[in-house]
């Protein structure tokens, strides 16, 4: 996503009619994040609830931003799509911020979202479209490539720290998920892994990470990772793309949770004929207009 042009919010978009606008999370180190909020219906004078979605974008962990042309488009239809209020977080990025840092801003921004619950304590009143919009009976978390890599890891956070107010994941979705490891996996080379953009993008930019690449965070099927079945949400699906090298990698991350125990529900999308992160990038095709029809429907299954 490097070179995708910043995109400023704006009170209705001309081609879905979705508002978004940019807040502050954290002021130092610096949180943002960009809210998207379709076109509402006025039932009885009471505000519209939507279902909500915590949204982690692309990019490597090192490039890419919430406020990009690409994630504004993307997420801009599928909340028309789906009809949700929908937060992208812009986390800091790599190197400048560490990776692990990164995961630690994107956790920070879910709670944000969860203090605007009703027994969320005072910051309930800092954002109206949150207060006044959110059903927070019906959370999801999100993300793509990196993204939903960060997605995972904070399910698995989730699955042992409360949020606040008591708020719940309902369902997440990963697409085209970023994990790597040092061992193949289904019909991957048996060599060169170490030279796969993956291994070098993680290596590099986490040079200090325990077990390298094989660390649980980006391996989540390594010798002493956590168990998935503590994935901290009751609905989870996986997108994968066919030309995709990260393909395996997200049909075994499927398998492994299904074996794990996990209590979910486990669903997953493979698109053929396409390549990484194709919904966003190409986001006018058909096929991605397809997936994100998918996945509005996914995150509207327990409405």
């Amino acid at each position: 996503m490097s070179g995708t042009p910043y995109v400023p919010p704006c009170l209705e978009d001309p081609k879905t009619g979705v508002a978004s606008k940019d807040i502050t999370i954290r002021e130092d180190p610096l949180i943002r994040a960009r809210l998207h909020l379709p076109k509402l219906e006025t039932v009885n004078e009471k505000p519209q609830k939507l279902p909500i979605l915590v949204y982690y974008h692309g990019g490597g962990f090192c490039i890419g931003s919430a406020f990009s042309l690409f994630e504004y488009q993307h997420l801009t239809t599928l909340v028309a799509e789906a009809k949700i209020l929908a937060v992208s977080i812009e986390y800091r990025l790599a190197p400048e911020c560490p990776i692990p840092a990164i995961y630690d801003d994107c956790w920070e921004g879910l709670q944000w979202v969860a203090s605007h619950s009703a027994d969320g304590g005072a910051a309930a009143a800092k954002e109206p479209w949150l207060a006044d919009h959110g059903d927070f009976q019906r959370v999801s978390v999100a993300g793509d490539s990196a993204g939903a890599n960060i997605a995972h890891n904070v399910l698995m956070r989730a699955g042992c720290d409360p949020l606040l107010g008591g708020t719940k994941i309902s369902a997440a979705y990963l697409t085209h998920p970023y994990f790597w490891g040092s061992e193949p996996i289904g019909s991957e080379p048996k060599t060169g892994l170490d030279k796969a953009l993956s291994h070098v993008i993680w290596t590099f930019l986490y040079p200090t990470a325990k077990d390298g690449i094989d660390s649980p965070m980006v391996n989540p099927f390594a010798a002493g990772a956590p168990s998935l079945a503590g994935l901290g949400c009751g609905r989870l699906l996986v997108s994968v793309a066919g030309k995709d090298r990260l393909r395996h990698r997200g049909l075994k991350y499927c398998e492994a949770v299904k074996e794990s125990g996990f209590k979910g529900e486990v669903e997953v999308v493979e698109v053929e004929g396409e390549d990484h992160a194709f919904h966003i990038v190409t986001f006018e095709k058909e096929s991605a207009q397809v997936l994100i029809k998918r996945l509005a429907a996914f995150l509207n299954k327990s409405c």
